[in-house]
């Protein structure tokens, strides 16, 4: 059941949901704008009003991936791993209407809370599942996705059986010839779940492309790092045309410098395979 925490001039909706406590905050600059905290780390930011605006810098590069993946106003076939507040689908939605979508949320109570307290446009064509995202994907028919998202967290952290060559090799399954998967990756300092990543993901997909803060790149702190990849080539030049131009400027790394980046990671498989790490305390604050 949620509950307000009422201050002088905004209110806090608090929740019980199953992967602990979810709390929406309100964004003092936007009237019908709000925060999706679960146990105190972020996980998105959603504007009823002008759902095409994107808060968090992860969720901008991602914004980007969508707007790249076809020619401005065709509709998408868009699987999104992980729900969180429906930020992506929201803006899918908006900026490719007719567009149509499947949400994959294990946390069923999490998914109650958000169609309540910030309900999706009954128009979008946005089918929201309560299942563990690997499950849920496999579902999916061979083929039909233009694009799949990946943005799972559980305790904070990537579970393991998302991380691997097998999920991967489901995830190149269910993508049409050409399509895309992008995935939101927290890592820090060594950046070994990274590197990894990256390896793994080229036992799929033939061209890659990471885009991520300069600092965490050069693992001077934990942060977000979004994977792209694809069979076809990438678009590589505008995309880190407006990944360089959004508030929070970020690199793109791809070819040889990303390859290089690895530092001759092994790929992850269903038997190796490890939740991302935690992070750092101070991770959320500042």
């Amino acid at each position: 059941m949620a509950r307000n925490k009422r201050g002088a001039a905004e209110a806090v909706i608090v929740a019980a949901v199953d992967g602990g406590t979810a709390e929406l905050i309100p964004d003092r600059d936007r009237p019908r704008a709000w925060s999706l905290l679960i146990d105190g780390a972020p996980q998105s930011h959603v504007d009823l009003d002008d759902p095409m605006y994107l808060s968090f810098a992860y969720q901008r590069r991602l914004g980007h991936v969508a707007d790249l993946v076809a020619p401005a106003g065709r509709p998408l076939q868009v699987v999104h791993l992980g729900g969180g507040a429906f930020t992506l689908a929201r803006y899918v939605a908006a900026t490719r209407p007719r567009s149509s979508q499947q949400i994959v949320e294990v946390d069923a109570a999490l998914v109650q809370f958000v169609r309540e307290r910030l309900p999706l446009d009954p128009a979008a064509r946005i089918r929201v599942r309560s299942a563990d995202a690997r499950a849920g994907l496999g579902k999916v028919p061979d083929g039909w996705a233009d694009l799949v998202i990946a943005d799972v967290f559980g305790g904070a952290r990537t579970p393991a059986h998302l991380t691997s060559a097998e999920f991967l090799a489901d995830v190149w399954r269910a993508l049409r010839p050409g399509g895309r998967y992008a995935a939101n990756l927290a890592d820090g300092p060594p950046l070994a779940h990274l590197r990894g990543q990256i390896a793994t993901a080229a036992t799929a997909f033939e061209h890659l492309a990471l885009a991520a803060d300069p600092a965490v790149l050069r693992g001077r702190r934990f942060g977000n790092a979004i994977l792209l990849a694809s069979d076809d080539a990438l678009p590589v030049a505008e995309l880190t045309r407006r990944v360089a131009g959004d508030p929070h400027p970020g690199r793109v790394e791809h070819g040889r410098a990303l390859r290089d980046f690895t530092g001759g990671a092994p790929p992850v498989t269903d038997a190796s395979a490890k939740p991302s790490p935690l992070p750092p305390p101070d991770a959320f604050t500042g």
